[in-house]
């Protein structure tokens, strides 16, 4: 499944993407304590976050992320957002619980 896919399926708010949003994805990584994710964070996965800061970006251009999709409301500043739209990272925003995303996320078979 795609990224835009997936946000269409899932009614997320797509907050950047570009070409980031063709990208294929596989599995899913939850978590907020990014030297973790950066060794857990396999390629395509979605990172599910609440971490909001540039360094979010940088991981997942790292790890190379099928993309960010940031729970409970949250936002990227305006530094997180730069660095997705130059890397291509597509960011998705919901309102949901990393809970609530995960599970449908394995009702999607991701």
């Amino acid at each position: 499944m795609k990224v835009s896919e997936l946000a269409e399926q899932l009614d997320l708010k797509i907050i950047c993407g570009g070409a980031g949003l063709e990208r294929a994805l596989r599995g899913c990584y939850i978590g907020d304590l990014l030297s973790l994710a950066m060794s857990r964070v396999q390629k395509d996965n979605v990172w599910i976050t609440i971490q909001t800061n540039i360094n979010v970006a940088a991981v997942a251009s790292l790890t190379e992320a099928g993309c960010v999709l940031l729970c409970d409301g949250f936002m990227p500043d305006g530094n997180m957002l730069q660095r997705a739209e130059l890397e291509e990272i597509a960011v998705l925003g919901s309102e949901k619980t990393a809970y609530e995303l995960a599970g449908a996320l394995t009702g999607l078979g991701i």
